[in-house]
Protein backbone atom coordinates (compact mmCIF):
# COMPACT_ATOMS: atom_id res chain seq x y z
CA UNK A 1 0.00 0.00 0.00
CA UNK A 2 1.47 3.35 -1.09
CA UNK A 3 1.40 6.21 1.40
CA UNK A 4 2.84 9.65 1.98
CA UNK A 5 3.12 11.67 5.15
CA UNK A 6 2.21 14.86 3.33
CA UNK A 7 -1.47 14.57 2.44
CA UNK A 8 -3.75 13.13 5.12
CA UNK A 9 -7.34 11.91 5.09
CA UNK A 10 -10.01 11.49 7.72
CA UNK A 11 -12.91 9.09 7.18
CA UNK A 12 -16.42 9.61 8.57
CA UNK A 13 -18.95 6.78 8.31
CA UNK A 14 -15.89 4.77 7.31
CA UNK A 15 -17.56 1.36 7.19
CA UNK A 16 -15.12 -1.36 6.21
CA UNK A 17 -12.87 1.14 4.44
CA UNK A 18 -13.88 1.39 0.78
CA UNK A 19 -13.09 5.11 0.56
CA UNK A 20 -9.80 4.66 2.40
CA UNK A 21 -8.65 1.77 0.20
CA UNK A 22 -8.85 3.89 -2.94
CA UNK A 23 -7.24 6.99 -1.47
CA UNK A 24 -4.41 4.99 0.09
CA UNK A 25 -3.73 3.30 -3.24
CA UNK A 26 -3.15 6.77 -4.67
CA UNK A 27 -0.68 7.73 -1.93
CA UNK A 28 -2.87 9.44 0.67
CA UNK A 29 -2.44 8.57 4.34
CA UNK A 30 -5.48 7.88 6.51
CA UNK A 31 -5.02 9.56 9.89
CA UNK A 32 -8.24 8.31 11.45
CA UNK A 33 -11.47 6.52 10.56
CA UNK A 34 -14.74 6.94 12.48
CA UNK A 35 -17.81 4.71 12.52
CA UNK A 36 -20.29 3.76 15.23
CA UNK A 37 -20.79 0.20 13.87
CA UNK A 38 -18.65 -2.12 15.98
CA UNK A 39 -18.42 -4.82 13.30
CA UNK A 40 -17.38 -2.25 10.70
CA UNK A 41 -14.68 -0.95 13.04
CA UNK A 42 -13.41 -4.48 13.71
CA UNK A 43 -13.21 -5.22 10.00
CA UNK A 44 -11.55 -1.90 9.30
CA UNK A 45 -8.95 -2.28 12.05
CA UNK A 46 -7.86 -5.78 11.09
CA UNK A 47 -7.14 -4.56 7.54
CA UNK A 48 -5.74 -1.13 8.52
CA UNK A 49 -3.79 -1.83 11.71
CA UNK A 50 -1.84 1.46 11.57
CA UNK A 51 -4.90 3.70 11.35
CA UNK A 52 -6.62 5.10 14.43
CA UNK A 53 -10.13 3.66 14.37
CA UNK A 54 -12.72 5.58 16.40
CA UNK A 55 -15.75 3.47 17.32
CA UNK A 56 -18.12 6.33 18.08
CA UNK A 57 -21.20 8.16 16.87
CA UNK A 58 -20.40 11.44 15.09
CA UNK A 59 -23.08 13.16 17.20
CA UNK A 60 -21.24 12.15 20.38
CA UNK A 61 -17.92 13.30 18.91
CA UNK A 62 -19.38 16.74 18.23
CA UNK A 63 -21.32 17.07 21.48
CA UNK A 64 -18.33 16.12 23.61
CA UNK A 65 -15.96 18.16 21.44
CA UNK A 66 -13.73 15.10 21.05
CA UNK A 67 -10.56 16.28 19.29
CA UNK A 68 -9.70 14.90 15.86
CA UNK A 69 -6.39 15.41 14.12
CA UNK A 70 -6.76 18.00 11.30
CA UNK A 71 -6.63 16.43 7.85
CA UNK A 72 -6.30 17.66 4.27
CA UNK A 73 -9.15 15.54 2.89
CA UNK A 74 -12.33 14.49 4.65
CA UNK A 75 -14.42 11.79 2.98
CA UNK A 76 -17.75 10.41 4.10
CA UNK A 77 -20.37 8.05 2.71
CA UNK A 78 -23.12 9.36 4.97
CA UNK A 79 -26.33 7.29 5.44
CA UNK A 80 -28.41 7.12 2.28
CA UNK A 81 -31.60 5.29 3.36
CA UNK A 82 -33.62 8.48 3.72
CA UNK A 83 -32.40 9.86 0.37
CA UNK A 84 -32.78 6.71 -1.73
CA UNK A 85 -35.63 6.30 -4.21
CA UNK A 86 -36.12 2.82 -2.70
CA UNK A 87 -36.02 4.12 0.90
CA UNK A 88 -38.44 6.10 3.02
CA UNK A 89 -37.67 9.40 1.24
CA UNK A 90 -37.86 11.34 4.49
CA UNK A 91 -34.63 13.20 3.78
CA UNK A 92 -33.51 15.35 6.69
CA UNK A 93 -36.67 14.46 8.63
CA UNK A 94 -35.06 11.06 9.20
CA UNK A 95 -32.37 11.18 11.94
CA UNK A 96 -30.05 9.26 9.61
CA UNK A 97 -30.46 11.87 6.89
CA UNK A 98 -29.86 14.68 9.39
CA UNK A 99 -26.40 13.25 10.10
CA UNK A 100 -25.13 15.21 7.10
CA UNK A 101 -25.30 18.35 9.22
CA UNK A 102 -23.05 16.69 11.79
CA UNK A 103 -20.36 16.66 9.10
CA UNK A 104 -20.77 20.41 8.70
CA UNK A 105 -20.78 20.83 12.48
CA UNK A 106 -17.50 18.95 12.73
CA UNK A 107 -15.94 21.08 9.99
CA UNK A 108 -17.01 24.25 11.79
CA UNK A 109 -15.44 22.95 15.01
CA UNK A 110 -12.12 22.61 13.19
CA UNK A 111 -12.15 26.30 12.25
CA UNK A 112 -9.00 27.34 10.39
CA UNK A 113 -7.92 23.70 10.40
CA UNK A 114 -10.87 22.56 8.32
CA UNK A 115 -10.13 20.05 5.52
CA UNK A 116 -9.03 21.47 2.17
CA UNK A 117 -11.20 18.98 0.29
CA UNK A 118 -14.52 17.29 1.11
CA UNK A 119 -15.62 14.12 -0.66
CA UNK A 120 -19.18 12.92 0.03
CA UNK A 121 -21.07 9.88 -1.28
CA UNK A 122 -24.78 9.10 -1.29
CA UNK A 123 -27.73 7.96 -3.38
CA UNK A 124 -28.21 9.61 -6.81
CA UNK A 125 -31.83 10.38 -5.87
CA UNK A 126 -30.53 12.92 -3.35
CA UNK A 127 -30.14 15.35 -6.25
CA UNK A 128 -33.85 15.21 -7.13
CA UNK A 129 -35.70 14.35 -3.94
CA UNK A 130 -38.27 16.83 -2.62
CA UNK A 131 -38.04 18.77 -5.88
CA UNK A 132 -34.32 19.36 -5.40
CA UNK A 133 -34.62 20.79 -1.88
CA UNK A 134 -32.41 18.11 -0.32
CA UNK A 135 -29.50 18.86 -2.59
CA UNK A 136 -30.02 22.60 -2.30
CA UNK A 137 -29.76 22.35 1.50
CA UNK A 138 -26.51 20.41 1.17
CA UNK A 139 -25.12 22.85 -1.40
CA UNK A 140 -25.83 25.86 0.79
CA UNK A 141 -24.39 24.23 3.91
CA UNK A 142 -21.15 23.33 2.12
CA UNK A 143 -20.82 26.76 0.55
CA UNK A 144 -21.43 28.51 3.89
CA UNK A 145 -18.71 26.33 5.42
CA UNK A 146 -16.26 27.98 2.99
CA UNK A 147 -16.08 25.65 -0.02
CA UNK A 148 -16.40 25.85 -3.78
CA UNK A 149 -19.33 23.55 -4.55
CA UNK A 150 -22.26 23.49 -6.95
CA UNK A 151 -24.41 21.06 -8.96
CA UNK A 152 -21.61 20.66 -11.49
CA UNK A 153 -19.43 19.16 -8.74
CA UNK A 154 -22.00 16.47 -7.89
CA UNK A 155 -21.91 13.64 -10.40
CA UNK A 156 -23.35 10.15 -10.66
CA UNK A 157 -20.58 7.56 -10.94
CA UNK A 158 -21.24 3.97 -11.98
CA UNK A 159 -18.79 1.27 -10.85
CA UNK A 160 -19.40 -0.51 -14.15
CA UNK A 161 -19.39 2.35 -16.66
CA UNK A 162 -16.59 4.36 -15.04
CA UNK A 163 -14.72 1.73 -13.02
CA UNK A 164 -14.88 -1.31 -15.29
CA UNK A 165 -16.44 -3.64 -12.71
CA UNK A 166 -19.29 -5.90 -13.88
CA UNK A 167 -21.53 -4.57 -11.07
CA UNK A 168 -24.06 -1.87 -11.90
CA UNK A 169 -23.67 0.53 -9.01
CA UNK A 170 -24.60 4.19 -9.39
CA UNK A 171 -23.63 6.54 -6.58
CA UNK A 172 -23.67 10.31 -6.22
CA UNK A 173 -20.18 11.70 -5.58
CA UNK A 174 -19.82 15.28 -4.33
CA UNK A 175 -16.45 17.01 -4.12
CA UNK A 176 -15.90 20.46 -2.56
CA UNK A 177 -12.68 22.51 -2.33
CA UNK A 178 -11.85 25.11 0.33
CA UNK A 179 -12.01 28.71 -0.92
CA UNK A 180 -9.16 29.81 1.34
CA UNK A 181 -6.82 27.35 -0.35
CA UNK A 182 -7.99 26.81 -3.94
CA UNK A 183 -9.25 29.12 -6.67
CA UNK A 184 -11.59 26.58 -8.23
CA UNK A 185 -13.14 23.12 -8.04
CA UNK A 186 -11.88 20.75 -10.76
CA UNK A 187 -14.30 17.89 -10.16
CA UNK A 188 -16.73 17.37 -13.04
CA UNK A 189 -16.91 13.58 -13.41
CA UNK A 190 -15.14 10.79 -15.26
CA UNK A 191 -14.85 9.27 -18.69
CA UNK A 192 -16.37 5.86 -19.38
CA UNK A 193 -13.90 2.97 -19.49
CA UNK A 194 -13.22 1.03 -22.68
CA UNK A 195 -13.39 -2.42 -21.09
CA UNK A 196 -15.55 -4.13 -18.48
CA UNK A 197 -14.13 -7.00 -16.46
CA UNK A 198 -15.76 -10.35 -17.13
CA UNK A 199 -18.26 -11.34 -14.46
CA UNK A 200 -17.52 -15.05 -14.78
CA UNK A 201 -13.83 -14.38 -14.00
CA UNK A 202 -14.87 -13.12 -10.55
CA UNK A 203 -16.95 -16.16 -9.67
CA UNK A 204 -15.64 -19.35 -8.06
CA UNK A 205 -17.81 -21.67 -10.09
CA UNK A 206 -17.45 -25.27 -8.99
CA UNK A 207 -15.31 -24.34 -5.98
CA UNK A 208 -17.83 -23.20 -3.36
CA UNK A 209 -18.76 -24.85 -0.06
CA UNK A 210 -22.20 -26.40 0.34
CA UNK A 211 -23.11 -23.68 2.86
CA UNK A 212 -23.80 -21.27 0.00
CA UNK A 213 -26.19 -23.51 -1.90
CA UNK A 214 -29.57 -22.01 -1.19
CA UNK A 215 -33.23 -22.94 -1.65
CA UNK A 216 -33.30 -26.61 -2.72
CA UNK A 217 -35.33 -27.73 -5.72
CA UNK A 218 -37.97 -29.03 -3.31
CA UNK A 219 -38.64 -25.40 -2.34
CA UNK A 220 -41.10 -23.80 -4.78
CA UNK A 221 -39.04 -20.61 -4.98
CA UNK A 222 -35.83 -22.58 -5.36
CA UNK A 223 -37.28 -24.67 -8.19
CA UNK A 224 -38.62 -21.55 -9.92
CA UNK A 225 -35.35 -19.61 -9.67
CA UNK A 226 -33.22 -22.61 -10.65
CA UNK A 227 -35.29 -23.31 -13.76
CA UNK A 228 -35.07 -19.68 -14.83
CA UNK A 229 -31.35 -19.65 -14.13
CA UNK A 230 -30.71 -22.68 -16.30
CA UNK A 231 -32.02 -20.71 -19.27
CA UNK A 232 -29.22 -18.16 -18.89
CA UNK A 233 -25.59 -18.35 -20.05
CA UNK A 234 -23.10 -19.85 -17.58
CA UNK A 235 -22.24 -17.51 -14.72
CA UNK A 236 -25.30 -15.26 -15.17
CA UNK A 237 -26.92 -13.87 -12.04
CA UNK A 238 -30.51 -13.65 -10.85
CA UNK A 239 -31.98 -11.46 -8.15
CA UNK A 240 -35.17 -11.85 -6.13
CA UNK A 241 -36.65 -8.52 -5.06
CA UNK A 242 -39.99 -8.37 -3.28
CA UNK A 243 -41.06 -11.72 -4.80
CA UNK A 244 -40.11 -10.49 -8.29
CA UNK A 245 -37.39 -12.49 -10.05
CA UNK A 246 -34.99 -10.39 -12.07
CA UNK A 247 -32.68 -12.38 -14.35
CA UNK A 248 -29.67 -10.21 -15.16
CA UNK A 249 -28.24 -9.71 -18.64
CA UNK A 250 -25.12 -11.81 -19.36
CA UNK A 251 -22.03 -10.39 -17.66
CA UNK A 252 -23.98 -8.06 -15.36
CA UNK A 253 -24.16 -8.04 -11.56
CA UNK A 254 -27.01 -6.06 -9.99
CA UNK A 255 -26.27 -3.51 -7.30
CA UNK A 256 -25.06 -5.29 -4.17
CA UNK A 257 -27.07 -4.09 -1.17
CA UNK A 258 -26.65 -4.13 2.58
CA UNK A 259 -29.60 -6.48 3.09
CA UNK A 260 -28.42 -9.14 0.64
CA UNK A 261 -27.33 -11.37 3.53
CA UNK A 262 -30.75 -11.43 5.17
CA UNK A 263 -32.73 -14.16 3.44
CA UNK A 264 -33.94 -14.15 -0.17
CA UNK A 265 -34.54 -10.43 -0.65
CA UNK A 266 -31.82 -8.90 -2.86
CA UNK A 267 -29.60 -12.00 -2.75
CA UNK A 268 -27.77 -12.44 -6.08
CA UNK A 269 -28.10 -16.09 -7.17
CA UNK A 270 -26.04 -18.09 -9.64
CA UNK A 271 -26.57 -21.59 -11.04
CA UNK A 272 -23.40 -23.49 -10.21
CA UNK A 273 -22.84 -27.16 -11.07
CA UNK A 274 -26.54 -27.52 -11.80
CA UNK A 275 -27.60 -26.17 -8.41
CA UNK A 276 -28.67 -22.77 -7.10
CA UNK A 277 -26.44 -20.82 -4.73
CA UNK A 278 -25.91 -17.29 -3.52
CA UNK A 279 -22.72 -15.37 -4.16
CA UNK A 280 -20.04 -15.82 -1.51
CA UNK A 281 -18.62 -12.93 0.49
CA UNK A 282 -15.36 -13.24 -1.47
CA UNK A 283 -17.17 -12.99 -4.79
CA UNK A 284 -19.07 -9.93 -3.56
CA UNK A 285 -15.81 -8.33 -2.43
CA UNK A 286 -14.36 -8.76 -5.92
CA UNK A 287 -17.48 -7.31 -7.49
CA UNK A 288 -17.06 -4.27 -5.25
CA UNK A 289 -13.40 -3.93 -6.22
CA UNK A 290 -11.83 -5.02 -2.92
CA UNK A 291 -8.62 -7.00 -2.91
CA UNK A 292 -8.82 -10.76 -2.50
CA UNK A 293 -6.67 -10.87 0.63
CA UNK A 294 -9.05 -8.78 2.75
CA UNK A 295 -9.43 -10.34 6.19
CA UNK A 296 -12.56 -10.77 8.28
CA UNK A 297 -12.86 -10.69 12.06
CA UNK A 298 -15.06 -13.27 13.75
CA UNK A 299 -18.44 -11.91 12.63
CA UNK A 300 -21.48 -13.58 11.08
CA UNK A 301 -21.80 -14.01 7.32
CA UNK A 302 -24.88 -11.78 7.33
CA UNK A 303 -22.77 -8.99 8.85
CA UNK A 304 -20.12 -9.44 6.18
CA UNK A 305 -22.68 -9.11 3.40
CA UNK A 306 -24.12 -6.03 5.07
CA UNK A 307 -20.72 -4.35 5.31
CA UNK A 308 -19.90 -5.15 1.68
CA UNK A 309 -23.23 -3.82 0.45
CA UNK A 310 -22.85 -0.64 2.50
CA UNK A 311 -19.35 0.06 1.24
CA UNK A 312 -18.01 2.55 -1.27
CA UNK A 313 -16.32 0.68 -4.10
CA UNK A 314 -12.52 1.11 -3.83
CA UNK A 315 -12.40 1.23 -7.64
CA UNK A 316 -14.59 4.35 -7.62
CA UNK A 317 -12.61 5.75 -4.69
CA UNK A 318 -9.40 5.47 -6.73
CA UNK A 319 -10.95 7.54 -9.52
CA UNK A 320 -11.91 10.27 -7.06
CA UNK A 321 -8.52 10.17 -5.35
CA UNK A 322 -6.74 10.76 -8.67
CA UNK A 323 -8.71 13.95 -9.24
CA UNK A 324 -8.17 15.15 -5.67
CA UNK A 325 -4.46 14.32 -5.87
CA UNK A 326 -3.97 16.84 -8.65
CA UNK A 327 -4.90 19.58 -6.20
CA UNK A 328 -1.91 18.67 -4.04
CA UNK A 329 0.77 18.71 -6.72
CA UNK A 330 4.21 18.95 -5.10
CA UNK A 331 3.05 17.56 -1.77
CA UNK A 332 3.56 13.95 -2.77
CA UNK A 333 7.04 12.44 -2.76
CA UNK A 334 7.37 11.62 -6.46
CA UNK A 335 10.62 9.73 -5.84
CA UNK A 336 8.77 6.95 -4.10
CA UNK A 337 8.31 3.84 -6.22
CA UNK A 338 4.76 3.26 -7.45
CA UNK A 339 3.30 6.71 -6.89
CA UNK A 340 1.78 8.11 -10.06
CA UNK A 341 2.34 11.72 -10.94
Amino acid sequence: MKQTNAVKCGALFAGMGGFCEGFEDEGFQTSWALDFDEQACETYQINHPKTEVIDEDIIVVNERDIPLEPVDVLHAGFPCQSFSSAGNRKGFDDPRGALFFEIIRLIERLGDNKPSVLVLENSPFLMHGKNGEWFDSIRLAIQRAGYWFGPENAVVVDARVHGGLPQRRERLIMVATAKDRFDYNPFYGFEAVDEIQELVSMLDLGKVDDDYYYLPESNKYGNWILNEGKKLPRGSLLQLRQAELRPQPPGICPTLTANMGNGGHNVPFVVDSGKLRKLTERECLRLQGFRDDLEWPDIAKSARYRLIGNSVSPVVSVLIARVVKELFVGEFDDNRVGVSA
